[in-house]
C-alpha cells in the first residue's frame, strides 16, 4: 500500500525541493525529507509532484445535455490534465442549477460518474432570488449570473436591478457573486461569417469594460464579493486593478485560450477557436499575462464549454452561428506551462494560478490547492520539461473537437492522485469513480 510519494522536485510553500510527501486516509499526515526511508513511498525520481489542479470553470452539461458532455467523460478528462477538482457551472444542463431540487437531480447524475471530487455552482436568473437561500443551504459554493444572452433559454440573462436582491443575499451569505461580464452595446454588423474578425468585431472589449465597471458598483453598494469569469479584454485590467486597491471583494480568472491563442492565428471558418468573451490579438494577451504577474488577475480556469459537433459548424464555418466555447479541460497545465515559460514563469506560479487561488475562491482552500499537513492527497505528477502532441485519441472529453488538436505542448502528466489514491496512471484511467461531492464552503 502506497502511503507516501517522494521527488527531487515537490512544491512545498513555493518552492520545487527534495521532499518525501506521506498521507494516510486520503490526508496529507506529513512532509518530511527526501531520504525519508519509510515503508510505502513511491519514488517519482525528479518529475514535478505538485498539488492537483482545481478548475473552478468547467461545464459538465449533465443531466439534460449529456449528449453535449458528462460526469464520466468530463471528469476523466480533468485527471488526465491533472485536475483534481471540478467546480461545475450552473448550465448547459436541464434543469439549470437554480435551485435546490436541480441540484439534488444532479448529485445523483454525478454520484456515479465522477473520477474527481466535484463542488457546484449556483445558477442566478430572473426571480432567483426566492430559491437562493435555499440553493445555498443545499450546498452551492457561490452562484453565477449573465448579464447578457447565454445561449441556452433555460438560462436567462439578469439585468443589473434583478441582480441587485440576488447579491444583498450573496453579501450576507458570504458566497461569491460570478458574473459573465458583457453587456451588450451594440457592435458593427455584416461582414463574411467564415471571417475571424468579424466575430471579433460583434463582441468589442467595451462590452467587457461596461459590465465589469457595473460589477464593480454593485459589491461597492452591497458588499458582495463578485468574480469576474472568463477575462478576456485588457481593457478592463486597470479598473479591476482601482477596484482592489479601494479595497473591494473584486477578483478575476482569464482561461488558457486567451494566453495561448491569438486572433491574428486564427484560420478561416475554423469555428473550434470560437468563445464568448472572443479570443483577441497579440497585444491583448501580453496584457493578460501582465495582469496576471501582478495580480490583478488571480487565477486560470478552463472554461471547459463543450457541445456536439454539429454545433460548431465546422463544415460551414459560420463563426456567427456556431456554439460559442472551448473544449480544453485535459490541456490546461500543458497549455499554460508552454505559454509561461516562454515568458519567464514559474511552476510555483501557475500552481497557484490553477489550484490555490481558485480554491480559495470556491471556499475549499482548507483541504484543496496545497501541499499542506491536513490538506488532501491530491497531486499531479507531471514533467515539465517533456513534449507530447494533442491528439484526438489522447482526449478523454466525449467530443474531441479542440483548437489544440495537432499542437506540441510542454508538460506531460505521468498519474493523477485523488485523495491519495492513483485515478490516471500513464495515459490510462484507474480504479472506479471515487470523486466526492464536496457541499457548502468550508473556508
Amino acid at each position: 500500500m502506497t502511503t507516501g510519494l517522494r521527488s527531487q522536485r515537490v512544491l512545498v510553500d513555493g518552492q520545487l525541493t527534495p521532499a518525501t510527501v506521506r498521507f494516510e486516509d486520503g490526508v496529507i499526515t506529513a512532509i518530511t525529507p527526501h531520504d525519508d526511508a519509510s515503508i510505502g513511498v513511491l519514488d517519482v525520481g525528479d518529475q514535478v509532484v505538485m498539488p492537483g489542479l482545481v478548475d473552478t470553470h468547467v461545464h459538465i452539461n449533465e443531466p439534460g445535455r449529456t449528449q453535449w458532455e458528462g460526469f464520466a467523460t468530463a471528469t476523466k478528462a480533468a485527471a488526465a490534465g491533472g485536475v483534481t477538482t471540478v467546480v461545475d457551472m450552473p448550465l448547459n444542463c436541464i434543469p439549470a442549477t437554480t435551485t435546490a431540487a436541480a441540484l439534488s437531480e444532479k448529485l445523483l447524475h454525478a454520484a456515479p460518474n465522477a473520477w474527481v471530487d466535484l463542488a457546484y455552482w449556483g445558477g442566478i436568473i430572473p426571480g432567483s432570488e426566492k430559491h437562493l437561500r435555499e440553493l445555498a443551504a443545499a450546498g452551492i459554493v457561490g452562484a453565477k449570473c449573465f448579464l447578457i444572452d447565454s445561449g441556452v433559454e433555460e438560462f436567462p440573462a439578469v439585468t443589473l436591478d434583478q441582480l441587485r436582491p440576488n447579491a444583498q443575499i450573496m453579501a450576507e451569505l458570504k458566497i461569491p457573486l460570478l458574473a459573465h461580464a458583457e453587456l451588450d452595446l451594440g457592435a458593427p454588423e455584416g461582414g463574411d461569417p467564415r471571417k475571424y474578425a468579424t466575430f471579433l468585431a460583434s463582441r468589442p472589449p467595451a462590452w467587457e469594460v461596461a459590465a465589469i465597471n457595473a460589477l464593480i458598483a454593485l459589491s461597492r453598494d452591497t458588499g458582495v464579493a463578485v468574480h469576474i469569469v472568463h477575462l478576456s479584454a485588457a481593457e478592463a485590467l486597470p479598473i479591476i486593478a482601482a477596484a482592489k486597491s479601494e479595497g473591494l471583494p473584486i477578483t478575476a480568472e482569464t482561461c488558457p485560450h486567451y494566453l495561448t491563442l491569438t486572433a491574428e492565428s486564427v484560420p478561416d471558418g475554423e469555428t473550434s477557436f470560437k468563445c464568448c468573451p472572443p479570443i483577441r490579438g497579440e497585444a491583448n494577451q501580453e496584457a493578460l499575462w501582465a495582469g496576471l504577474a501582478d495580480g490583478t488577475i488571480d487565477m486560470i480556469t478552463s472554461d471547459h464549454s463543450p457541445c456536439t459537433p454539429h454545433l460548431k459548424l465546422l463544415d460551414r464555418g459560420d463563426f456567427m452561428a456556431a456554439w460559442g466555447g472551448i473544449s480544453s479541460l485535459q490541456l490546461g497545465l500543458g497549455g499554460i506551462y508552454t505559454a509561461a515559460i516562454q515568458r519567464g514563469h514559474s511552476i510555483a506560479q501557475i500552481s497557484n494560478w490553477m489550484s490555490l487561488q481558485p480554491a480559495k475562491l470556491a471556499g475549499l482552500a482548507d483541504r484543496k490547492g496545497h501541499l499542506s499537513v491536513g490538506a488532501d492527497a491530491d497531486f499531479v505528477v507531471w514533467s515539465p520539461e517533456k513534449v507530447y502532441q494533442v491528439t484526438p485519441e489522447m482526449l478523454k472529453q466525449r467530443h474531441t473537437i479542440t483548437p489544440y488538436n495537432g499542437k506540441s505542448l510542454f508538460g506531460v502528466v505521468h498519474q493523477t492522485w485523488l485523495r491519495g489514491t492513483v485515478v490516471f496512471n500513464n495515459g490510462s484511467i484507474q480504479g472506479i469513480p471515487s470523486g466526492r461531492a464536496i457541499l457548502g464552503r468550508s473556508s
